[in-house]
């Protein structure tokens, strides 16, 4: 049975694309079947995988491939089109089997709207009711197609009609963020807008016209899976000072405000279920330092950290035994977040 995971914070500039590539992979590589989804409009997702370096490269790849991405697959149900949604043709990811994408647009905004009202009046107008379950049914139907056990939903920052339905019909979330004050207050922010989201959502499933809709509404699952801190800098293998500050702020706003509200509203798993994936009160999935000048390169050759060779690089002598350090601490790293994933869903 496929697992959708919603990687989400409203705050920005957490690294959660370049995270949900990184894990996509890494779960792809230790034998799962991975889709990615770039909710983003920003499709910065989208970037990592497919070439863009060319002029005009997402528009030619949009034209040459209709329908081929998030917003396109979704417009029978948006537009009122008489035809089914069907399975995303997905873009497999190059060099690595079982790992696909369904692209980005960067138009995706547009259905914000739409969305919204529908997601608040669709008893009164019906001709909206088939949009708040269409997300939902666009993804099990397209991992059915792949038979996925995956999906790995990259949201935008923002508490928007649209990353409030993907939320809540995923089965799990984690929150990528960063030591630092921004993400304490973002996350101090979710644990009042999270639990509004899943009563919101479990009212919707209850409506009569969102039950009958051609894509029902599915009645919300949702469980927390942890928060993931990175984009710090270390001195002697530990964070610095200034950091390390904000860590504890970090581990004190998730247990003592985000956790609580979590629990009372069934959004936690079993607590044995942490513990036995190596999680403490703090629910840390991973802590994952600046990539540094390696995200940069990463990017270029469309690869993970973790998988970028010598020549990737052009490095040699002792800056590449550098690099190739920071590269073997940045695989177990991901292993080891990709193994707590695999053990929080199983």
């Amino acid at each position: 049975m496929v697992a959708k995971i919603a990687l989400f914070n409203n705050k920005g500039g957490v690294s959660k694309t370049t995270t949900c590539f990184n894990l996509g992979w890494m779960l792809a590589s230790r034998g799962s079947k991975v889709i990615l989804v770039d909710a983003d409009p920003q499709c910065n997702l989208t970037g990592m995988v497919l070439d863009l370096s060319g002029e005009d490269a997402l528009d030619e790849f949009y034209k040459n491939n209709p329908g081929r991405n998030l917003k396109e697959a979704l417009e029978p149900a948006f537009k009122s089109r008489p035809v089914p949604l069907e399975p995303v043709e997905c873009v497999s990811v190059s060099g690595l089997d079982n790992l696909y994408l369904i692209p980005g647009h960067i138009s995706l905004a547009e259905d914000e709207t739409s969305l919204g009202i529908s997601q608040q009046l669709s008893e009164s107008l019906l001709g909206l009711r088939n949009l708040p379950g269409s997300f939902a049914h666009l993804f099990d139907i397209t991992a059915e197609k792949y038979d996925a056990d995956y999906v790995l939903i990259d949201l935008s920052p923002g508490l928007g009609a649209i990353n409030q339905n993907l939320v809540s019909i995923a089965d799990y979330f984690f929150v990528p963020c960063s030591p630092d004050v921004f993400s304490v207050m973002a996350i101090d922010s979710l644990s009042r807008v999270i639990p509004l989201w899943v009563r919101w959502a479990k009212r919707a499933a209850n409506l009569e016209a969102l039950k009958d809709a051609d894509y029902p509404f599915p009645a919300p699952n949702l469980k927390f899976l942890g928060v993931l801190v990175q984009r710090f800098r270390i001195k002697s293998k530990k964070p610095t000072q200034a950091f390390q500050r904000y860590f504890d702020k970090l581990n004190e706003v998730v247990k003592d405000s985000l956790v609580p509200v979590l629990t009372s509203e069934s959004i936690m798993l079993d607590t044995a279920k942490y513990a036995e994936a190596g999680l403490d009160d703090h629910y840390q999935l991973a802590q994952i330092q600046d990539f540094n000048t390696l995200i940069a390169i990463s990017q270029e050759v469309r690869k993970p950290v973790f998988a970028l060779s010598q020549a990737d690089l052009g490095s040699v002598g002792v800056v590449w035994d550098a690099q190739k350090e920071n590269i073997d601490r940045f695989n177990g790293e991901f292993d080891e977040l990709a193994e707590r994933i695999e053990k929080l869903t199983s």
